[in-house]
């Protein structure tokens, strides 16, 4: 009879401990994933409506994951045909040039160039001709399009020059030398240069028979030969990287201890292999006139050379 109250009890304990347990588990249970849940996922984000938002007070919103990559925005001159009859279209900008088709009015091609009058068509995908501008008509402004073909590069005006050269020098087609000299020279404007020249060579001739006033002898001569010259210099195609000129100028020959006066004229071209620097080849034509007063000689003296130029 007295263990019966404690049974109770310990009954009731249990009792209470179960009714704990039973309201703590569904609080404490997470429930199991399903397919709405695991499609909201950061991957998704992209296709979803970004929140309306006031432009006053809060940032832009940016959408993640987009590549930008714009297309180049191509822009195309064209003329339009208008010849009554068949547009003659040619290989090049002149009348001169073959034909290579014929085409209705009101047909439209694009325009790669322009040359004077003469506009530069595409024709096809490989094939291009030329049409006279009172055959057609622009589309837009095309002033932009004309056709240089060696354009001007920079000009040269007020730019000085020096020329270091070496060469053949041949004393009037006798005696065949080398020749050392140098020039400065100053640009007057693009197409005119004016230069001041200094150069030497070593004239060695064969004996030959000289006839004077009482009898002939035989001489040879060998000497050193120093001439200096100014010279204006005329180029044909300025501003260029290849530069073709003609050039002349007086000075005078110092020789056998006596100074002769000559005149020179020639032709050259410079090829610019930088903004500064050069190279310049020519030929020369140099006329002295030599001898004694009693029995002067017109000497024609010929000079090649090639040297390096550098402009500053």
């Amino acid at each position: 009879m007295n263990s019966t109250p404690r049974v109770r009890a310990f009954s009731c304990a249990l009792a209470s401990l179960a009714l704990v347990l039973a309201a703590a588990a569904p609080a404490c249970a997470e429930p199991a994933p399903t397919d709405s849940a695991a499609a909201a996922t950061p991957a998704a984000v992209d296709s979803l409506p970004a929140p309306a938002a006031d432009s006053a007070s809060a940032p832009a919103v940016v959408t993640t994951g987009t590549t930008l990559n714009p297309r180049p925005v191509i822009v195309s001159h064209r003329v339009r045909l208008v010849g009554r009859t068949g547009n003659v279209v040619r290989s090049g900008p002149g009348s001169s040039f073959a034909i290579v088709g014929v085409f209705p009015k009101d047909a439209s091609f694009v325009v790669i160039a322009k040359s004077g009058p003469w506009y530069n068509i595409r024709l096809s995908d490989s094939e291009t001709g030329w049409v006279h501008a009172s055959l057609c008509k622009e589309t837009e402004d095309l002033s932009g399009l004309e056709f240089r073909p060696n354009p001007r590069l920079y000009t040269r005006t007020g730019t000085y020059v020096a020329n270091g050269y070496s060469g053949a020098y041949a004393f009037d087609r006798k005696s065949n030398s080398i020749v050392l000299g140098g020039r400065l020279g100053y640009y007057v404007f693009d197409r005119l240069e004016v230069e001041a020249g200094l150069s030497w060579t070593h004239v060695h001739r064969p004996a030959e028979i000289v006839e004077s006033l009482f009898d002939l002898s035989l001489e040879a001569e060998d000497f050193n030969m120093l001439f200096y010259q100014m010279n204006a210099v005329w180029e044909l195609l300025p501003g260029r990287q290849m530069v073709p000129y003609l050039t002349g100028g007086v000075g005078s020959s110092i020789m056998l201890g006596s100074s002769e006066p000559s005149v020179n004229f020639g032709a050259g071209t410079r090829l610019f292999l930088s903004k500064r620097t050069a190279t310049r080849w020519e030929v020369r034509d140099f006329r002295i006139t030599t001898g004694s007063s009693s029995a002067r000689l017109n000497n024609n003296n010929i000079e090649f050379t090639l040297g390096t130029e550098y402009l500053f």
